[in-house]
């Protein structure tokens, strides 16, 4: 569903949404929706969110002069047959289904290997190699609406109290620091300088 320009689409904000649950890969994820899905839980309230979302490349091969001209030519054989069916279907005899159906995937072929040496060409070895590109997050966060999110943690299993209650602080008494401990001078000893004070030693 789209919206005009600068009115964001209420059904994709998801910066209100607390998270319901976290899971590592993507079909762990849609699964928790499809149990709440099958449960009766409304899922428009829910999101599935991938966070730090990343592109990574795999990079298949060299593409040679062959590579290009052959990968070009079936995408050109798979559009030339659909065609041929299409056109084939609508004519006025059933015999001609067939030879139309031919023509399609062959001239589709030439068309699509003709294309793929013209690409590669102007290309100029920028890039010669095939490669493909897919998205991949470090988890999935599943959001949920707050005014539903009690039943979606009980159908889960979650516990259904939302917030989920903070863990108990036991109150404790400090403790005093301990008393500086003092020396005990023997009986009849003299005080020494910096024991307690300055005596002068007994004169005779």
């Amino acid at each position: 569903m789209s919206t005009p320009m600068g009115r964001p689409n209420p059904a994709m904000d998801v910066t209100r949404r607390p998270v319901l649950a976290s899971y590592d890969d993507y079909t762990a994820a849609q699964k928790a929706v499809d149990t709440l899905s099958d449960k009766g839980f409304p899922v428009q309230n829910v999101a599935i969110v991938g966070v730090d979302v990343r592109i990574v490349e795999s990079v298949m091969g060299r593409l040679s002069w062959g590579r290009a001209a052959m990968s070009s030519g079936l995408s050109g054989a798979w559009f030339g047959l659909l065609i041929g069916l299409f056109v084939g279907l609508f004519s006025s005899t059933t015999d001609s289904l067939m030879p139309l159906v031919g023509l399609g995937l062959l001239y589709g072929a030439a068309f699509g290997i003709v294309l793929g040496l013209v690409t590669h060409a102007i290309s100029g070895g920028k890039r010669d190699f095939v490669s493909r590109q897919q998205l991949q997050a470090a988890r999935y966060d599943v959001l949920c609406e707050r005014a539903v999110i009690g039943e979606a943690r009980t159908i889960l299993g979650l516990g259904g109290t939302w917030p989920p209650e903070p863990p108990e602080v036991v109150a404790t008494t400090p403790t005093p620091p301990p008393a500086p401990e003092t020396a005990e001078q023997p009986a009849g000893a003299v005080p020494r300088p910096g024991d307690g004070g300055d005596v002068p030693p007994p004169t005779t």
